[in-house]
């Protein structure tokens, strides 16, 4: 004879507040919903930060989600973004497929492509913590940190 046991139901304590993570489609439009995870992740992580740090992650983000839409990839494929911030400083990491480092390209007016870098050299360069790449199992990611105003 088998004894039945009451089991006690899984408790599921859901997170408090925006995840730290979001999973996107490889699409033009991705980057406005990055911009909208950004702004809502620091609003909630960070209620005191500056707005000036918070349109500079929001850019951050915006010029890194659309260099891994444009150069990472295929269609079909998805980006990851991940988010930490606190009150010195917020983290963005885009994770994409393709192990293709991003290049500078030479300033052009002519083009209306290339500026992402040099926009991320100015948002976390002397007056933040950096931005780099590191090769991850499926692709690399993308990082760049910016320092709270």
């Amino acid at each position: 004879m088998l004894e039945r046991r009451a089991t006690v139901p899984a408790r599921c304590t859901p997170a408090v507040g925006p995840p730290s993570i979001l999973l996107l489609d490889g699409v033009p439009q991705s980057a406005r919903h990055a911009r909208e995870f950004v702004r809502e992740f620091i609003a909630y992580q960070v209620p005191g930060a500056s707005e000036e740090h918070l349109e500079n992650t929001v850019l951050a983000a915006s010029e890194m989600v659309t260099n891994a839409i444009r150069y990472g990839t295929e269609p079909g494929d998805s980006l990851r973004v991940e988010i930490h911030a606190d009150d010195v400083r917020t983290r963005i990491e885009v994770h994409d497929p393709v192990r293709r480092r991003p290049r500078r390209r030479p300033e052009s007016d002519e083009r209306d492509r290339g500026r992402g870098l040099i926009i991320l050299d100015a948002l976390c360069g002397p007056n933040g913590t950096g931005w780099g790449v590191e090769d991850i199992p499926l692709g690399k990611a993308v990082w760049a940190e910016v320092k709270a105003s």
